[in-house]
């Protein structure tokens, strides 16, 4: 047999382990002990225990087809199932309601589905959902922020009942990365309840449906008996937004929250001498930067005023006292841990003077800076940069909004949104393709930027297999993006979380909050 048949074996055993588990009544990255003790005082197999999550905004969407943020997908992943899911360990694509896949030809790829999933209305989950969900996806009507990460995909089909084909424009290198983050949609229950309805009430196959909504404060989730996997030990949890950092830990150090997200290093550093809770922390593939808007009618279409704001910027300082110990610097809008993470990174060194020196050039040399924000962003941080910025001439204006506002105000296509952000980006693919495409690339709803050199550099990325070539190709798109500085790479982050020590839980560089992974009470 061929090296890629051998390899397609190999993905199939891989993509069959955790199936096999779950059919032996093991859970991924947890035991599941049906003895242990919940917080009421009752076994976790039967008993109703809820778990509160605290995190800094409310999902800007329950429409697993649009927003992709860090406040949204950690919510709705749990009431729909997703076409593929990570190892916990190795964070290798492993089989979820896809249970084996090989390729047919080098652009097509062939999926078995499970034939036992059904969706909580209880209607069969099969292909021509999953299908129905990649194909919504690529529609440019929907205006999906997902589009760039799904784009090399030409179409999806559904032979079968349980057998989804995946057409690809060219050969895809990270196209199973990106499955682990497809959620499948009922097509008859979309189409019937359109985008307004999939926000309002979410119907899929996971472990857990919607219960309950209280628009901006919280969202809370159900157990579902019905549910094909594992029985979660967990019945109820509760997603709360919670804004103030200082907040979320009070709740966590009270009892309120089992679990609290986007822990600064202050309040972790806090909570590491407390007998009742713990931090849990991983480094992750999720980049902190800031986008420079070169498009807008703003100071930064300037390249000097782009180079004045990086040489304005003290990465040491932000790293060293806002982000203490939980951070590394990168170097570029990419971390170590993703492919393609060039072999020569960007010298982005703290220069308060060559900063002065470059504004004096424009002519201008206290330019206005508007800054979008949003609670889902460190406030001490921001002002950091803000500060920053103000020492070396800028006058810098921090706009706050909700997260659903920010995001619709960055996505607009008139490249109105002001003239910097800070932006925390994870395309959940360990891949430079899912980070500098969709942010950079002509055309995508994030990107304000165009050129035409780096634009071919990430296409040819993302249409060769050959690991070498993809490398040099991004070797070229990253020093395209050092020279003309759309984006500023800040700092590798790790998630911090704040937990109560009864909930058993394993964070990965990813980012994954799936519930039914999780146990409260016990060793789990």
């Amino acid at each position: 047999m061929s090296k890629n048949s051998a390899r397609r074996r190999s993905a199939t055993a891989l993509a069959l382990a955790p199936i096999l588990a779950l059919l032996a009544g093991c859970s991924m990255g947890s035991s599941g002990s049906s003895n242990s003790t919940d917080g009421n005082g009752g076994s976790a197999g039967g008993a109703q225990q809820t778990l509160t999550i605290d995190s800094p905004d409310y999902p800007s969407t329950l429409d697993p087809g649009l927003q992709y943020d860090g406040s949204t997908y950690p919510v709705y992943r749990n009431i729909y199932d997703q076409l593929l899911r990570r190892d916990p360990d190795s964070l290798e694509p492993v089989a979820w309601i896809a249970t084996s896949w090989e390729q047919s030809s080098p652009t097509t790829w062939q999926f078995k589905l499970r034939d036992d999933v059904k969706f909580s209305d209880g209607s069969a989950l099969t292909a021509r959902d999953a299908a129905f969900s990649l194909n919504r996806i690529l529609d440019k009507d929907l205006g999906s922020p997902q589009f760039a990460n799904f784009s090399a995909v030409k179409q999806a089909s559904a032979p079968e009942d349980h057998l989804l084909v995946v057409e690809t424009k060219a050969p895809s290198a990270t196209l199973l990365s990106y499955l682990t983050t497809l959620s499948i949609v009922s097509e008859t229950y979309a189409k019937k309840v359109g985008k307004a309805g999939l926000n309002e009430k979410p119907m899929g196959s996971g472990a857990y449906t919607l219960e309950s909504t209280r628009a901006g404060s919280e969202v809370t989730l159900a157990r579902r008996d019905t549910y094909w996997g594992k029985k979660p030990s967990i019945s109820k949890v509760i997603f709360r937004a919670v804004p103030n950092l200082a907040t979320r830990v009070a709740d966590l150090q009270s009892g309120r929250a089992q679990l609290v997200t986007t822990l600064a290093a202050d309040q972790a550093n806090q909570l590491k001498s407390s007998t009742a809770n713990k931090v849990l922390a991983v480094p992750t593939e999720r980049v902190a930067y800031l986008g420079l808007n070169v498009l807008g009618n703003t100071p930064t279409k300037d390249l000097k005023v782009r180079q004045a704001v990086a040489a304005a910027i003290n990465y040491e300082s932000l790293i060293k006292n806002l982000v203490g110990g939980y951070a590394k610097p990168v170097g570029a809008v990419l971390t170590p841990l993703a492919f393609g993470y060039p072999g020569k990174a960007a010298n982005f060194a703290y220069d308060p003077a060559k900063a002065k020196a470059l504004l004096a050039e424009t002519g201008n040399p206290n330019p206005v800076l508007n800054f979008p924000a949003s609670p889902a962003y460190n406030a001490q941080l921001l002002q950091a940069i803000q500060s920053d910025l103000e020492a070396v001439g800028f006058k810098v204006n921090i706009t706050n909004t909700d997260q659903a506002t920010y995001l619709k105000k960055v996505q607009s296509p008139a490249h109105d949104w002001g003239s910097i952000r800070f932006g925390r980006w994870s395309c959940s693919c360990l891949d430079a393709d899912g980070v500098i495409y969709p942010l950079f690339h002509t055309g995508t709803v994030w990107s304000s930027y165009s050129n035409k050199d780096f634009d071919k550099a990430v296409e040819a990325g993302r249409t060769n297999i050959d690991p070498a070539v993809r490398k040099d190709a991004y070797n070229t798109a990253f020093s395209i993006l050092n020279r003309d500085l759309p984006g500023i790479g800040l700092y590798q982050e790790s998630a911090i979380y704040g937990a109560s020590k009864d909930l058993q839980w394993k964070p990965d560089a990813v980012e994954s909050l799936y519930v039914d992974e999780m146990t409260l009470g016990g060793k789990g």
